[in-house]
């Protein structure tokens, strides 16, 4: 009987042995170290920064040879800029199907280009790429209860690839994110009403905000036609 017994409590630390081992393997095979390298940069034309809407505009980073091999999204803020944290290895970096009020890099063949991407520590690259058009000029004030805006057009593509503005528009906000999904106010002259492209004027009242705030901030959007993500010039933060 005393016998039995042994076992028995032998057989039950050995269970409790197994369990626990298994326990640490699946915490080890979970426990992978986190990225440490970062990527990040901007996209540009010809060294300036192209100002998007936040969150709209993306590429991706593909990592060939591992088993889950799913898409790396990296968002491009409202600055143009973006980063991502990685490990160290080679990626292809891969431009969306028709993000951005621009065209991307192309290889020889005319077709969307893919860019491979070697980390051996953290990186800094801004990515070229050429618009349809570039604001150029902008001035955003405020006085009186209002924000007055101006700025010029600058036609950059103008081959078969050309395309017509759609809108243009000042938006206003009680916060830095301005655009056309976050605005208090905004005025819009349509492309058909844009009589010279290097005079264009906009005003806005400067609506009532709760709680009160002695400051706004303000940006000019370009809608190119048959085009969904809008060119921006700088933030401006305004103080009245």
């Amino acid at each position: 009987m005393l016998t039995r017994y042994i076992d028995m409590k032998t057989r039950y630390f050995l269970a409790i042995a197994l369990m626990v081992a298994v326990f640490v393997s699946s915490c080890k095979k979970d426990n992978y170290d986190a990225p440490e390298v970062d990527f990040n940069g901007r996209l540009v034309y010809k060294g300036e920064s192209i100002n998007v809407q936040y969150g709209n505009v993306n590429f991706e980073l593909w990592q060939p040879g591992f088993g889950n091999n799913g898409a790396i999204n990296v968002n491009v803020n409202q600055e143009g800029g973006f980063s991502a944290k990685l490990f160290n290895g080679n990626y292809k970096l891969v431009f969306s199907a028709n993000q951005g009020p621009f065209l991307w890099p192309k290889n020889v063949a005319g077709r969307q280009d893919t860019i491979q991407l070697n980390l051996n520590g953290s990186k800094t690259m801004d990515i070229e790429i050429v618009p349809y058009y570039m604001i150029r000029n902008g001035v955003i004030t405020a006085a009186a209860g209002k924000v007055n805006a101006s700025c010029k057009l600058e036609k950059i593509i103008t081959d078969a690839n050309a395309k017509n503005i759609e809108s243009v528009s000042l938006y206003v906000n009680k916060t830095q994110f301005v655009d056309g999904s976050n605005n208090l106010a905004t005025q819009t002259i349509s492309g058909a009403a844009i009589a010279d492209l290097n005079n264009l004027n906009m005003v806005v009242n400067i609506p009532s905000i709760v709680p009160t705030q002695n400051y706004v901030f303000a940006r000019i959007g370009v809608k190119i036609a048959g085009v969904e993500d809008l060119i921006f010039t700088p933030v401006s933060k305004l103080t009245y």
